[in-house]
């Protein structure tokens, strides 16, 4: 994009439609590395490689920033699960597909589990970010009645969010097996 002259000798900025998006992206980044309490405006435009002014442009504080965040986040880690309930088929072994789900969100997708609780749990000091996080909430139980039934997929999103948080504070993951054993049991009941 080239900015264009305006009348006058000016100069006039380029129209950049996902400016935003990519500032909301940069903040999911800068939360991954630091954290939420060291996310700045500052360290959001470098990520973006935006100026400063157009992240206070388009989020006037930090915490719509957030919430925008926390947005995508959701979005994301929801378009993850509905992946993995894609691909149960018929008649799936669900505590070995709730196994494999937990697995991945704390191997491959760790920076994005990791973000996504760090702003759930910054929720808990800002109400603006609550709709966001309920939304989560309702959307991976949503996802589980539709695998098994409406009490079962409370539970499973419930030990789900659980091991989750669980486990992204551990540096060591746990085997397959045992996570299988812990749905399995759980499932049975």
């Amino acid at each position: 994009m080239t900015a264009e002259r305006v009348q006058g000798g000016g100069r006039r900025r380029a129209y950049d439609p996902a400016r935003r998006e990519r500032i909301a992206r940069a903040a999911i980044a800068v939360i991954a590395k630091h954290g939420v309490a060291d996310l700045t405006h500052r360290k959001v435009a470098a990520e973006a490689g935006v100026p400063l002014g157009s992240t206070t442009y388009h989020f006037a504080t930090l915490d719509d920033l957030l919430e925008l965040a926390l947005l995508r986040a959701t979005q994301d880690n929801v378009a993850q699960v509905e992946r993995w309930a894609a691909g149960l088929g018929g008649y799936p072994d669900i505590p070995s597909a709730l196994a494999d789900l937990v697995l991945e969100s704390v191997t491959t997708q760790r920076d994005e589990t990791i973000v996504g609780y760090a702003l759930y749990t910054a929720a808990l000091h800002r109400p603006s970010l609550r709709s966001a996080s309920e939304a989560w909430d309702a959307e991976l139980t949503r996802i589980f009645v539709g695998c098994t039934d409406e009490t079962t997929g409370q539970l499973i999103a419930v030990a789900v969010c659980g091991l989750l948080v669980q486990l992204s504070l551990s540096e060591s993951v746990p085997s397959r097996e045992w996570l299988r054993s812990l749905f399995a049991k759980a499932l049975a009941s």
